[in-house]
């Protein structure tokens, strides 16, 4: 009972964390020089993740991967490439209210896709609690909008972003799976290791094609500081935490952390604009700490009966 109870709490401490880590990443983004390209920095963060990892997945590898596991590997790589690069083909054609909106079927869609790999079980609990951090998140969503979803459209670019949420979803769903057959290693380091660089390499490809390289040239010291920290705290510690998370959680409950990310941004912005506070924000936070509660109530319980 004691290890199956640490390792469930080690996997949502570490998904908070997780949550953390992302909300802080988006002030640090922020700060990146105009017209830099977001692809290949995007590309040189998982470059930068794979090298800070270098030395743990060299310590946890007993070998080259298999074929299969280099596969799941690509496959993993390109569910990465998929929401990046739709994320930001649809930054210029999407508003941010309907990104945001659309960003919130990820753990549903988790959800979903994982029961149709087998590495979901029928949870009507989990349900109910991945739709009330839903509304929440909505709810976080429609207070940043000033109070309405006037900016909520659906058209081609709505649709390109929804399928990028797919393969955001697919990702921790491909890795459970691949866990559960045993093609991946129990290892999460050398996991979030080899999918880091084929992410790395297939967003690269991307911006090589789509952006103009040359555009690097015009970084600052700041900009590769800023890079470099989104490496290792956005990057590196985010995807291994993830990883780790998943060998204990299912997917439907790893991404349902995407809803503490509004959360976090809110408590930044409150800090850094009180003025903006207002009841407005209280709906949609106090529903996405009660979902996260009732995530960890609902996986404690199950630890103690799996016991």
């Amino acid at each position: 009972m004691p290890d199956a109870l640490s390792g469930t709490s080690r996997a949502h401490l570490g998904m908070l964390l997780w949550a953390l880590f992302v909300g802080l990443s988006f002030p640090a983004v922020g700060l990146l020089s105009e017209g830099l390209p977001p692809l290949l920095l995007t590309a040189m963060r998982f470059g930068i993740a794979a090298l800070v990892l270098g030395p743990l997945a060299w310590r946890q590898s007993d070998g080259r991967p298999g074929l299969r596991t280099l596969l799941l590997y690509a496959a993993m790589g390109l569910c990465l490439a998929g929401f990046f690069g739709t994320m930001f083909w649809a930054a210029h054609r999407v508003s941010a209210l309907s990104m945001a909106t659309l960003f919130v079927s990820v753990p549903l869609l988790a959800y979903c896709l994982g029961r149709g790999l087998g590495v979901e079980q029928p949870a009507g609990r989990l349900l109910a609690i991945l739709a009330l951090g839903a509304i929440g998140a909505l709810g976080l969503a429609w207070a940043e909008n000033g109070g309405d979803f006037v900016g909520m459209q659906l058209g081609l670019g709505e649709l390109g972003f929804f399928l990028g949420c797919v393969a955001s979803a697919l990702y921790p769903v491909l890795s459970k799976w691949g866990l559960a057959g045993g093609t991946l290693p129990r290892q999460a380091g050398l996991r979030t290791f080899w999918s880091l660089v084929a992410g790395a390499i297939l967003i690269g490809l991307m911006g090589v094609l789509w952006e103009r390289p040359a555009a690097l040239l015009h970084m600052n010291l700041l900009d590769l500081l800023l890079v470099i920290y989104l490496g290792v705290f956005s990057s590196a510690m985010t995807f291994f935490l993830q990883q780790r998370a998943t060998a204990a959680l299912t997917p439907g409950a790893v991404t349902a952390y995407s809803y503490l990310v509004p959360f976090v941004s809110m408590l930044l912005l409150f800090f850094d604009q009180p003025a903006r506070m207002g009841w407005h924000w209280l709906p949609g936070s106090l529903l996405v700490v009660l979902a996260i509660g009732l995530l960890l109530r609902r996986d404690a319980r199950g630890a103690f009966r799996g016991a």
